[in-house]
């Protein structure tokens, strides 16, 4: 596989529609699927990138979450229309992290926001110095 020499892409944006599984019984989302709409957004800013997580792993370059936050501020509730913006906002020789913010599409009200850092592994879980390719490339 062939990856890109740098990162472009700092912050990409997907649009969420919670389903009723990843409701309480009052319609509110469960805290526990805001980590994996986290890991939607990260796996599409690596799309948006061109690298598919797939081939990253095929080529043994594997991270793992080492931190997650997470700050919820209101309810997101079923079948409501969300944005979660995903932003790298830094990568360094032994992580790479990221920023979220969950926002209410209808009136971009902020629902939640939180941080992960990542640690790459190789597979048999021992850290690696993060591939140069996963830098951002440098502004003109």
């Amino acid at each position: 596989m062939d990856f890109p020499e740098r990162m472009t892409v700092q912050s990409h944006t997907i649009p969420i529609v919670p389903r009723y599984a990843e409701t309480d019984k009052g319609g509110v989302i469960h805290h526990s699927v805001y980590p994996v709409w986290f890991e939607m957004g990260r796996t599409e800013l690596l799309r948006a990138n061109g690298i598919a997580y797939k081939d990253l792993e095929q080529a043994g370059v594997l991270f793992v979450v080492a931190q997650l936050c997470i700050k919820y501020r209101r309810p997101a509730m079923y079948d409501q229309e969300l944005q979660l913006e995903t932003s790298c906002s830094a990568v360094t020789a032994g992580k790479v992290e990221h920023n979220y913010r969950l926002t209410r599409s209808s009136d971009g009200e902020l629902l939640a926001e939180g941080t992960t850092v990542l640690a790459h592994v190789n597979a048999e879980g021992k850290v690696r110095r993060i591939p140069e390719f996963m830098f951002p490339a440098k502004a003109d």
